[in-house]
């Protein structure tokens, strides 16, 4: 079986900026190629698990979403980073583009992506990690043997402090991707 780390894209990946889809308005995270050098040089599947609600909103398409996805594929490629797939959700229950318009699995907090990665690549989620800017990122640790983190500042500080508080007992705080990577291989190391 294989391990992998699940990440969020917005946020995670990529500052933050709501309905990202441009090329021009990305800027990857300090430090966030460095972290995932470090996680596949551990051994670790790297795959993304997006929530993008903006194709259902009408703000963009689904092929202006891949061509930023595969832009950024190939950014990461050049830092000798290899994703092994990304997987995301374009829905929504209010959806303005009405083929999106569906309560679904996929959407996170729901496992569908999760399951779907797991199934296509042979996942032992013991092994696994989840790294998110939100608790919805987390989800599947709650629910199964994968651990997680959660980093930054965009999610809602008593959620942090309930986090920091290990009320959520599968899943840490960390300040960044980069110290979430180097959390996960400190603690391979000592298993």
């Amino acid at each position: 079986m294989n391990k992998a780390v699940f990440l969020d894209r917005d946020g995670t990946i990529n500052v933050e900026k709501s309905y990202l889809y441009q090329i021009s308005e990305f800027r990857f995270v300090p430090g966030a190629l460095e972290a995932l050098k470090i996680l596949q040089d551990a051994g670790f599947l790297l795959i993304i698990i997006t929530n993008q609600s903006g194709i259902a909103r009408g703000y963009y398409t689904e092929r202006q979403f891949q061509e930023l996805t595969d832009w950024m594929l190939q950014k990461m490629a050049v830092s000798g980073i290899k994703i092994s797939k990304v997987y995301y959700c374009p829905h929504l229950p209010d959806a303005k583009i009405e083929k999106y318009r569906m309560v679904c699995e996929c959407r996170k907090p729901n496992l569908g992506m999760f399951q779907k990665a797991i199934d296509d690549y042979n996942i032992s989620l013991t092994e696994s990690f989840t790294i998110g800017d939100k608790i919805r990122d987390c989800a599947i640790c709650e629910k199964t043997l994968c651990r997680g983190f959660l980093i930054g500042h965009n999610e809602r500080t008593e959620i942090i402090d309930s986090v920091n508080a290990g009320n959520y007992t599968r899943t840490k705080y960390a300040e960044s991707l980069l110290e979430a990577a180097q959390e996960i291989c400190m603690y391979k190391r000592r298993l």
